[in-house]
């Protein structure tokens, strides 16, 4: 008989438009449980009627505090690619890796990501990268778009960059009650929460729609998808991935 290492899971397909203060119909939540199916989650009454990006980090600090062993997957990138840490001389570290990025990419402010992009707003300039840089995690995934290729369908990089400093939020509000995969370590320790990089398009086909529009789909499937996989043994082999050794080093920095 299998036994769960969580009691919840959470699918958040993000969005990197607007500030974070903005309402966003395509930043969605979806939540399961170990009986029950993947739902969407509306956020808390206010005159807004989507999720914004503050709002879901709140939202997820609070349920992260509550003690109950949660899975989060959320699908923008949580780090860069290795190059990225060399051109800039940054300690191969994901704590201070975010606490860099804010300071130059301070998009948990009331700012566009378009802002740092221009000059008007952080110092972009002096920490960006190459759309032709690729994680391992992108090489392995094929169709996976670098965190730096902007402005092209499908990309990930503006929700990356208005992502990246609400981790860091995250991080500092939970702390140790919590894990981030794989910089924490490739295997969590039991009855802990933990909070992953995920990519929806590997599993959104493969559950039928009903209605929902893409981002719903990407947040349900990802909720749904974590949820089944836990419940039937077979998420131990994903949270620790068959990896040569210089692939594992640097996919403990880049994610």
């Amino acid at each position: 008989m299998v036994n769960p290492a969580f009691e919840r899971y959470i699918g958040i397909d993000y969005s990197g438009a607007q500030t974070p203060a903005s309402s966003l119909k395509g930043l969605r939540v979806y939540e399961a449980d170990r009986l029950t199916a993947a739902h969407e989650i509306e956020p808390p009454p206010s005159p807004r009627t989507y999720w914004t990006r503050r709002g879901v980090a709140e939202w997820l600090v609070d349920k992260l505090c509550e003690g109950q062993p949660t899975l989060v997957g959320i699908d923008h990138g949580f780090s860069f690619p290795l190059r990225y840490f060399e051109q800039h001389g940054l300690p191969l570290d994901w704590p201070s890796f975010l606490d860099d990025f804010q300071r130059h990419w301070p998009t948990d402010e009331d700012i566009y990501v378009d802002f740092v992009r221009d000059g008007s707003s952080g110092n972009g300039a002096a920490r960006s990268g190459n759309p032709r840089w690729r994680r391992v995690t992108e090489l392995r995934a094929r169709s996976a778009k670098s965190v730096f290729h902007f402005d092209v369908q499908g990309s990930v990089a503006k929700s990356t960059h208005a992502g990246i400093p609400w981790l860091r939020y995250i991080w500092q509000h939970v702390g140790n009650r919590m894990h981030f995969w794989p910089y924490d370590g490739w295997s969590p320790p039991p009855n802990c929460s933990v909070v992953a990089e995920v990519y929806p398009s590997l599993w959104s086909r493969t559950f039928p729609t009903a209605g929902r529009t893409p981002d719903q789909q990407d947040a349900f499937a990802t909720a749904e998808w974590l949820h089944r996989t836990d419940c039937d043994g077979s998420l131990g082999r994903f949270l620790c991935p068959e990896l040569e050794p210089h692939e594992r080093k640097r996919a403990e920095i880049e994610g």
